[in-house]
């Protein structure tokens, strides 16, 4: 089982959202803590002009920030175990490394720069592709609960980390899980001389969902499951189910050596669109 769970933060109100977040979490799975900010004290590494003293406001103001999120993480659930680290190094790398053996990596959607970058910027998308454990980017400001956690779904076997986690999530919150079968027809289907059978398709579509969750649902009895199937692009079908979700999980897929290109289409398209917090798990 992975040791901790690892909460980044520079300081900015969406990092702060991280660490309540990742303190709840602790809470309910009963690990560790671990806040985690970094120390980036030249583009590139190379230092080009001397700041006096600049080495010692630099970590000063570091751990203001670590002791200002440690106590918001405490007064949120004072029973959890809690530690930090100040650690050197671009952001997006300090935090994939200090995720090695996480059970989960937790950041802001938006922050100051640091590891709660703006989804659309390179920092989220770089740790999200690049981590090995489940990373879930949180929306600043305190939105309603509505004790529902969304998870998207295809037919292949490479979604079952994300159900794993999805349904393990749903389970420790007591919430109702939507799991969003979204699937198109192909392209050339509106071509007059090609004829489709609507309700062959949605029958096999149903039982690709069925097959998918059946020991899923064995294993987690307790979790209230609703098979969700549309026909509507992935995207499009979990970013309308984020308006009533706490939570949208999605696999990643993606093939390449870029971070962007690791996390496949989906998952960048729901972390740019989504109106609640969203967890990457890679297969």
């Amino acid at each position: 089982m992975s040791a901790l769970i690892i909460a980044g933060t520079d300081g900015s109100t969406g990092a702060t959202a991280a660490v309540e977040w990742a303190a709840d979490d602790a809470a309910r799975t009963g690990l560790p803590l671990r806040i985690v900010t970094a120390v980036h004290r030249w583009p590139n590494d190379i230092p080009r002009f001397v700041i006096p003293d600049g080495e010692d406001v630099m970590t000063r103001g570091a751990r203001r920030i670590l002791d200002e999120a440690e106590a918001t993480a405490r007064t949120r659930q004072p029973a959890i175990e809690v530690s930090t680290a100040l650690v050197e190094g671009p952001p997006p790398v300090v935090l994939r490394d200090q995720g090695q053996d996480a059970a989960e990596i937790v950041i802001g959607r938006r922050g100051l720069g640091g590891f709660a970058g703006a989804v659309i910027g390179s920092i989220s998308m770089h740790v999200a592709g690049h981590a090995h454990c489940p990373v879930v980017v949180v929306r600043p400001g305190q939105a309603p609960a509505h004790g529902e956690i969304t998870v998207g779904i295809d037919g292949s076997d490479a979604c079952d980390p994300a159900l794993a986690y999805a349904f393990e999530q749903a389970k420790q919150r007591g919430c109702t899980l939507r799991a969003i079968y979204a699937w198109q027809l192909p392209v050339h289907a509106y071509a007059p001389e090609i004829a489709y059978d609507m309700d062959e398709i949605r029958t096999a579509q149903y039982t690709v969902v069925a097959d998918r969750l059946a020991t899923w649902q064995q294993k987690y009895p307790e979790v209230n499951l609703i098979e969700d199937i549309r026909c509507a692009h992935p995207v499009e079908a979990l970013t309308k189910a984020s308006t009533t979700s706490d939570l949208i999980v999605v696999g990643s897929h993606g093939r390449g050596a870029l971070g962007s290109l690791l996390l496949g289409s989906v998952s960048r398209g729901v972390l740019h669109h989504a109106h609640c917090a969203v967890a990457v798990v890679r297969s």
